[in-house]
């Protein structure tokens, strides 16, 4: 993908993150989730919110979605964009350990519903910091 906003299929990546939200188990917040992400040879990948009793011990959906892309042997950088929706389609905005989460994976080019993740994250804290 020479140029991955103009070659992503938006409208088809938020619909398989709502169609995830079906797969959320959020039985505390009621609030489900859905993920999804796409490399640069198309491949889609999917997860939802889990929750916890313990509500520190849940999961977001971009959380889990970079859990899936890496036990998947998607590498760091693969991972050209990602759309996060509530279960009516509407794009929601990931929280702050899931920007640094995805800008870690996916990089400073990922697209998060179509908004690149160095406006999502400025001045993001990286390996190179270490």
């Amino acid at each position: 993908m020479s140029d991955p906003e103009s070659s992503i299929d938006w409208k088809a990546l938020a619909a398989a993150a709502t169609e995830a939200t079906k797969r959320s188990y959020s039985p505390y917040s009621g609030f489900a989730v859905g993920a999804a992400g796409i490399t640069p040879d198309g491949r889609v990948f999917t997860a939802a919110n889990v929750e916890n009793a313990s509500y520190v011990a849940g999961i977001c959906a971009e959380t889990a979605l970079v859990g899936v892309l890496a036990a998947a042997g998607v590498e760091r950088g693969e991972t050209v964009a990602v759309a996060v929706t509530g279960p009516t389609g509407d794009d929601l905005a990931p929280c702050g350990r899931c920007r640094q989460l995805l800008h870690e994976f996916g990089g400073p080019d990922l697209l998060v519903n179509r908004v690149p993740m160095t406006i999502l994250l400025p001045g993001a804290f990286t390996p190179e910091d270490l």
